[in-house]
């Protein structure tokens, strides 16, 4: 059984349509992408599974349940965890307190120290800032975090969106293979990302989306060889 599905969602904010009828699937185990251009819609399909658009349609299934219309709050609580486009990080928040705020439901303190010390098996760099302001910490090391915050209620799904977003090469060499760690440990990952030749690298299965609607749907390997893709977005 899938994960989490999309059928037929539309999205519309601020008088634009901007999900127009997409349908996609993440079994459990996978990575899947989603590549297009910048304002395809990559983000917002992210925004409307986690709830944070507020006029949508269609229908949104995870484990086999209706979420369309259900809060941020409630479903972070049954495991869906959004790592936002630019971190979203509390800058002036201590690295261990930003990884508190992550655990704000585990009701006990051994739950939450356990869980940052998962997050540094991850993320060792982290154990290292861990009383520095997150704020002042690197691009990189504050992707870090954000990444680690997610993971503190131990997700059953994780919504990447841009990991990659204004870091350097060996950043993002970095942050692809603790991606690809977390999914061989089990974790389902849907990954936004407009460098589409690494997403590809690491994904199982890939979507093009393009002004708001899905084109394109593959097995990764075939669209990282696909020539309309190549001249698209790999070039």
């Amino acid at each position: 059984m899938n994960l989490l599905e999309l059928i037929n969602v539309h999205t519309y904010y601020d008088g634009i349509h901007a999900l127009k009828g997409i349908s996609l699937h993440v079994n459990r185990g996978e990575i899947v992408t989603l590549i297009g251009s910048n304002g395809a819609g990559k983000s917002t399909a992210l925004k409307t599974i986690c709830g944070h658009v507020g006029k949508k349609a269609g229908s949104i299934l995870y484990e086999g349940n209706e979420i369309i219309h259900d809060s941020p709050h409630l479903l972070a609580l049954r495991g869906l965890a959004h790592v936002p486009e630019g971190r979203k990080i509390f800058p002036r928040l201590t690295v261990k307190e930003n990884l508190e705020m992550g655990g704000f439901s585990l009701r006990s303190k051994k739950k939450v120290k356990d869980r940052i010390e998962m997050a540094f098996q991850y993320f060792p760099r982290l154990k290292e800032r861990l009383d520095q302001k997150a704020g002042t910490m690197s691009g990189g090391e504050q992707q870090m975090l954000a990444i680690g915050r997610a993971l503190m209620m131990n997700p059953k799904i994780l919504l990447l969106d841009e990991p990659s977003m204004g870091l350097a090469p060996i950043l993002v060499e970095q942050i692809f293979e603790i991606i690809q760690a977390l999914n061989k440990e089990g974790m389902t990952i849907l990954l936004v990302e407009q460098n589409a030749y690494q997403a590809l690298q690491i994904a199982h299965r890939g979507y093009v989306i393009q002004t708001g609607m899905i084109t394109l749907t593959d097995d990764a390997n075939a669209l990282l060889h696909n020539p309309q893709i190549k001249e698209s977005y790999l070039a």
